[in-house]
């Protein structure tokens, strides 16, 4: 046989067979005259052999030691089953994340944990406040871990209006505008920071990523009213 036709008889490509020839795991027949390797039946069997372990999740690397060891491969099928059980539990779960995304409507790049606390945006919801506040959760359920997400969400919150105002806020929006949205926002946002003691504390790096995050997505005065705000809430905790 040519190596096409013996690939095409075990059900893999003319590629694989060079590799297998590279890594010592079949072994490469004499060339003809012409310059073709000819390949017979006992190539075939190895073959056979080779591909039907590889399916059942047995590594290359591991192959030349149990292919001619009975029991070998005996005490490899040991260790396949735990591993076949362990990748059960793995895609057991990650159907149970796909149902919990489905049923919450929760977008399939935050953690399905959130699904449970994540508030659905509302109709008519500005595409920039959707996006940042998106990749804020994305941001925030990686630095916090998924315990944070119901001291962040399972408490009161700002009402949309406010933060539709914040994020409709004009670049030249005068000073006591900005003052008036500050003493809102902090009156909203005061009773959520009270209920947030069992949140775990942010480190300096994670602060900074979430300031850069803001500074990506939000306009100067809108980062001026973030920053007036935790000002104040620094001066409570003072």
């Amino acid at each position: 046989m040519l190596s096409s036709e013996l690939a095409a008889l075990a059900g893999v490509t003319v590629r694989t067979l060079r590799h297998y020839h590279q890594i010592g795991l079949l072994p490469e027949p004499p060339r003809s005259s012409g310059g073709y390797r000819r390949y017979d039946v006992g190539h075939l069997v190895r073959l056979l052999r080779i591909t039907r372990m590889t399916s059942l999740g047995v590594q290359l690397s591991v192959l030349p030691s149990v292919l001619d060891d009975p029991e070998a491969a005996e005490e490899l099928l040991d260790e396949l089953d735990d591993q076949a059980a362990e990748e059960i539990e793995r895609l057991t779960r990650r159907r149970a994340d796909i149902a919990a995304l489905r049923r919450s409507g929760t977008p399939p790049d935050l953690p399905p944990e959130l699904s449970v606390w994540r508030p659905a945006p509302e109709a008519g919801t500005p595409t920039n406040m959707a996006r940042h506040e998106h990749e804020q959760l994305v941001l925030a359920a990686h630095l916090l871990g998924p315990a944070a997400f119901g001291a962040l969400f399972g408490g009161p919150s700002v009402p949309a209006n406010v933060t539709a105002r914040f994020y409709s806020l004009d670049a030249d929006a005068p000073d006591d505008e900005v003052s008036s949205l500050v003493n809102e926002l902090l009156a909203h946002v005061r009773p959520v920071v009270a209920g947030l003691t069992e949140l775990p504390p942010l480190d300096a790096r994670g602060s900074a990523l979430l300031d850069q995050l803001n500074a990506q997505n939000l306009h100067p005065v809108q980062q001026r009213v973030l920053r007036q705000l935790q000002h104040r809430l620094e001066q409570d905790d003072s």
